[in-house]
């Protein structure tokens, strides 16, 4: 399907892009922030993509960042074996986190009171942000490495996938156990809870499929014609966009599943993708360093 849907191209990346988030909705606006392989991760206006800032500091490549609710900080997980706190609106560095392997994931808690990391190690960290030198709260038993990890249920659940392992496992923070693991056909390379907390959005292999995070039980799942990195939903405009290797950018109606748009233009796999909070567009990051602004086009 041929698009008429002409994108914001925001350069500034030299090299792939692993992970896009959106702020909420803040009193001075919506926030972009943007993980890179070049070790950047970089701050946007989110409604113009114009730049920010740059997080400056690590020693390797950024695989996650994250802004707080309000989004006075951030937060960044990277190769270099360390997580760290930044503020968000003068760019400075607060705290690293050392780590004694590479930190795929790092989120804070809704009530911004904790950070969550996860990575090679296979170990879940919780950071108390008002005491930082504190040991941190670990939790065991991640079959292997972990690929994304986040707060759920008012930060007393987290919700994780692996690098190299099926299924993603629901863990209860007060008992630092795995109470339950939704099943999947493939490792799951994206995960999004929804800011109420009600539904999951998870992307493994071809497939898309959209839980009920009260009963983490499948609503649908959607089956693709590319292996999907990632995937992202706007329940009022009754949308999902998915993205992976076939460059593109695909929107479809989350009640039959058919695709209503489709962005072209990235030079490489698609990683991440992302819809901003008030549903009017959608953002996109490639391996070609690109990251893209796309509107949800009326009747969508």
């Amino acid at each position: 399907m041929a698009t008429s849907n002409a994108p914001l191209v925001c350069h500034g990346h030299s090299r792939p892009i692993n992970h896009l988030e959106y702020s909420r909705i803040t009193d001075d606006g919506v926030f972009l922030i943007s993980s890179s392989k070049d070790g950047q991760p970089m701050l946007r206006n989110a409604e113009t993509g114009d730049w920010i800032g740059t997080f400056e500091g690590h020693k390797g490549c950024v695989w996650s960042a994250t802004l707080n609710a309000p989004a006075t900080h951030a937060a960044t997980a990277s190769a270099d074996f360390s997580a760290r706190l930044w503020n968000a609106i003068t760019g400075d560095e607060l705290h690293v986190f050392q780590h004694k392997h590479i930190c795929k994931s790092v989120s804070f808690s809704d009530d911004c009171q904790k950070l969550l990391t996860g990575g090679s190690e296979k170990l879940l960290r919780i950071y108390d942000l008002g005491n930082v030198d504190a040991e941190p709260y670990v939790m065991q038993g991640s079959p292997s490495q972990i690929r994304t990890a986040q707060f759920t249920a008012e930060d007393t659940l987290i919700m994780s996938s692996c690098a190299d392992d099926k299924g993603i496992r629901v863990w209860d923070v007060r008992t630092n156990t795995i109470v339950t693991t939704l099943g999947t056909d493939s490792p799951v390379t994206s995960i999004e809870i929804t800011d109420d907390g009600r539904y999951i959005t998870t992307a493994d292999g071809k497939t898309v499929t959209f839980f009920d995070a009260m009963t983490f039980t499948p609503v649908w799942k959607r089956t693709m014609g590319y292996e999907v990195e990632s995937a992202s939903v706007c329940i009022k405009n009754d949308v999902f966009v998915a993205g992976g290797t076939d460059m593109w950018v695909h929107a479809h109606s989350m009640s039959t599943g058919e695709e209503v748009d489709c962005g072209k233009g990235h030079h490489g796999p698609v990683h991440s993708v992302r819809f901003a909070p008030d549903g009017k567009s959608y953002a996109s990051g490639s391996e070609d360093g690109t990251i893209r602004i796309w509107r949800t086009l009326p009747g969508k």
